[in-house]
């Protein structure tokens, strides 16, 4: 089983993350390569960070699935925002999918950085993701 938790002595998290995770020794790590805010015919699900990142939740979860795994074998998340005013609609976004992934508030361990710009125009939020899967 995947263990996830805040030891004593650093500051509790800030928000929806883990200080540590880790991996069981019959698991093998799947890296995530970053996901945005599109959808599969690769249109933006909206020109606002909150569909962008539910549409990025929704990404990360289907290459989950197609892996054999689901969002309880997240080990780790890094999400990039392109402003800062687009924290809330992230932040809006990520708590209504984890009260669905996590409702038992056992978070991945997870950092946020904002940055210049992504990818392609009009891109404000991008997510990348380690898991920890079974071995097949």
């Amino acid at each position: 089983m995947i263990r996830r938790w805040n030891p004593p002595g650093p500051a509790a998290p800030l928000g929806r993350y883990s200080h540590l995770a880790a991996a069981p020794a019959d698991h093998e790590l799947l890296m995530i390569s970053g996901q945005v805010g599109v959808l599969e015919d690769g249109t933006l699900a909206g020109p606002d960070a909150e569909s962008q990142a539910r549409q990025v939740f929704a990404n990360i979860e289907s290459l989950l699935r197609s892996a054999g795994a689901g969002p309880e074998h997240l080990l780790k998340l890094f999400t990039m925002l392109s402003g800062t005013e687009h924290l809330a609609g992230s932040r809006a976004a990520q708590g209504e999918v984890f009260a669905r992934w996590y409702p038992r508030g056992d978070f991945p361990a997870h950092s946020l950085i904002v940055v210049a710009a992504l990818a392609a125009p009009g891109l404000v939020i991008e997510v990348e993701g380690v898991a920890a899967v079974p071995r097949r």
